[in-house]
């Protein structure tokens, strides 16, 4: 007997269609001849011991028999458990167990405990996309999985516990009596969510310049390294700094949510992103926990700050081979990773944050505390950070110490729902000067050479300016480009349709600690 029932494999951020087949001799054995094909890994092969206690304790044992499993298309390599539930679905239905279901009907995915209970598995929310895609109307999942899939509308999606579970909904499909609710995402109270941030701007006292600044990289989506003494608040900065990004989109958060499905850290209970991601790994990371890979290479901490903030503390303390490979996300957006098998492209369109100390001991230039190291052991420290990477960082600003009275002041600071407006603001003039010129790109950062020319035009005293500015501190062709992007986006925070100077000369002391800091 053939049975066939349809899943779903994981490949990158995207699902395809897999289909299980299962043939059933009728000789009966001593013991059961179970083989797969269909290029599984060991996770797979190892169903078959799983499917088959699952079944026993769940009551549906099958006399030992020759079971052939085929998970079509071969040429695609097939890793985890997720296909447990749909090869045990597929037996008992060629042993006859399920006549009269049509299987063409539903798509499955799970793991199957010993006991015959439904486990999660990642990736879920890009297999309920691929099951709308293809027209395929019940989607049955593991009940931990069923928030997440239930956000893609147009198709039935049903949590389930337990193998028998999944039998009782199916054999009541042929009988016409399933009453069973189908999971519903309720997305208008999710995205309600997404202005709620617990560290706020108004907590942060004194450090002015570099909240403008942050408020700068905000509105353009400009890369900011923070540079300060120990305890001068760049963490405390950084982590707040999504409180005043742009909220989510709907399809934005679904796209991040693919991400943080497929990588297994989505939190079960949610089912959607619903803000923008903060990610800070340590600096211990390695290039492959930065960027992704693996053997089916999975997305890194780059992808899963994707539509969010990727925080590097103590950036010179991170590896040179780690800190090199962000070059490729930085300027490109995405990150391919090649392997023999296969090559995945993974979206990592992010901002970065960075902090890093002026020197060794951390208080070089500082007024309050003598620095302790020499000149050499400063160079070595600071050229930890490439200048390529360094020009890939938009906007440089110096966090220094709080002043005692600063700290201890009774004026409220600005909050950041008020930075947020004009961050917005600034945002929706960009937004509406691409459109105009039927550009698909949505912030001041992402303009490539031609569109800066078109877009950052300079009057001539501007435009001397910044020749000398050029000359004097030795900048970068990219860092010219750098430049005229945070101008641009200094003029649309106040509203302002032309690049004036005093615009470019904020702009250019956002790139002078690079270059003139440690002189």
């Amino acid at each position: 007997m053939l049975a066939k029932v349809l899943s779903a494999a994981v490949y990158g951020i995207d699902a395809n269609l897999i289909e299980v087949e299962v043939d059933i001799s009728h000789v009966v054995l001593e013991e059961d001849k179970f083989h797969t094909v269909g290029l599984p890994d060991a996770a797979v092969r190892e169903s078959r011991d799983r499917v088959r206690s699952a079944m026993k304790n769940s009551g549906f044992a099958t006399p030992p028999t020759h079971i052939t499993i085929n998970l079509a298309p071969a040429d695609l390599k097939k890793e985890g458990a997720g296909f447990d539930l749909p090869i045990a679905i597929g037996i008992l239905s060629a042993n006859g167990s399920l006549q009269g279901v049509d299987l063409d009907r539903f798509l499955m995915v799970g793991e199957l405990g010993l006991d015959g209970t439904v486990r999660p598995v990642p990736g879920m929310l890009s297999i309920a996309i691929l099951a709308r895609a293809r027209g395929i109307a019940n989607l049955l999942v593991p009940s931990v999985n069923a928030p997440e899939a239930a956000v893609v509308e147009g198709i039935r999606v049903y949590p389930v516990r337990s193998l028998s579970d999944v039998v009782d909904l199916l054999r009541n499909t042929v009988l016409g009596v399933v009453q069973r609710p189908h999971a519903q995402a309720a997305t208008d109270a999710l995205l309600a969510e997404l202005l709620h941030h617990a560290a706020d701007f108004s907590d942060v006292r004194g450090q002015q310049t570099a909240k403008r600044a942050l408020e700068v990289a905000a509105a353009g989506g400009h890369n900011i390294l923070m540079i300060g003494p120990p305890g001068s608040g760049k963490t405390m900065l950084a982590k707040r700094l999504p409180s005043i990004l742009a909220p989510l989109t709907f399809e934005e958060a679904l796209e991040t949510t693919k991400i943080h499905s497929v990588a297994g850290v989505l939190d079960s209970s949610a089912g959607l992103v619903t803000q923008r991601p903060f990610r800070a790994p340590h600096h211990t990371i390695s290039d492959a926990g930065l960027i992704g890979g693996g053997a089916v290479p999975r997305p890194g901490e780059v992808s899963l700050a994707h539509n969010g903030l990727l925080f590097l503390d103590e950036l010179p303390e991170f590896p040179r081979n780690v800190l090199e490979v962000m070059r490729q996300p930085l300027e490109e957006h995405t990150v391919t990773i090649a392997r023999a098998s296969m090559s995945l492209t993974f979206p990592a369109r992010f901002m970065l944050a960075a902090a890093m100390n002026p020197c060794p001991c951390g208080y070089f230039n500082d007024k309050s505390r003598e620095c302790l190291c020499t000149p050499p052991m400063i160079q070595r420290y600071v050229s930890k950070v490439s200048g390529p990477l360094l020009d890939r960082i938009d906007i440089h600003i110096e966090v220094p110490a709080v002043q005692y009275k600063e700290l201890r002041g009774a004026a409220a600071a600005e909050g950041s729902t008020q930075i947020r407006d004009r961050v917005m603001a600034a945002r929706q003039r960009q937004r509406e000067r691409f459109q105009r010129a039927g550009e698909k790109i949505f912030s001041n950062s992402q303009m490539s050479t031609r569109q800066i020319r078109t877009h950052c035009e300079l009057s001539p005293d501007a435009e001397r300016l910044l020749e000398r500015a050029m000359q004097q501190q030795g900048l970068s062709a990219r860092a010219h480009d750098r430049i005229l992007k945070v101008a641009r986006t200094i003029a649309d925070l106040e509203g302002a349709e032309s690049l004036a100077v005093p615009h470019l000369a904020e702009a250019i002391q956002y790139r002078t600690l690079d270059r003139s800091y440690w002189a």
